[in-house]
């Protein structure tokens, strides 16, 4: 079993920035790293989960979400088994729960592949 437990959400102005934390545990997560592809969506109000961004096994491969692109980034510390997304330049329409989540297989940005979640985290950007 993997848990997933997310912070840094909070309330920010439109224009700022944000940095989501994600500290992955459980008795294979010591190879996470090896073992698990590493993504973060986000559901905002009264639609469906969407992707935003992912690492690969690997580590060597990011990909991003075209809300995404330009303004965040994703990144890990595997000493502290911990990915972070780094989320610059806010607008309203980022506002939603932000959830972590680790699968097995290759990235994919269909949140039905994804084996493990976190609880999520709310992100909320005003004007």
């Amino acid at each position: 079993q993997v848990q997933l437990v997310e912070s840094g959400g909070g309330l920010v102005q439109a224009g700022g920035s944000l940095r989501l934390s994600c500290a992955a545990s459980g008795r294979t997560l010591s190879r996470y790293d090896m073992g698990y592809a590493m993504g973060w969506f986000r559901q905002p109000p009264g639609k469906e989960r969407e992707f935003v961004s992912a690492l690969s096994r690997s580590g060597g491969n990011t990909y991003y979400g075209s809300p995404a692109k330009g303004r965040f980034t994703i990144s890990r510390d595997n000493a502290k088994n911990t990915v972070y997304l780094q989320m610059n330049s806010l607008k309203p329409e980022d506002t939603a729960v932000y959830y972590c989540a680790a699968a097995q297989g290759p990235v994919t940005t269909r949140a039905d592949m994804w084996g493990y979640w976190g609880q999520g985290t709310q992100v909320t950007v005003f004007s």
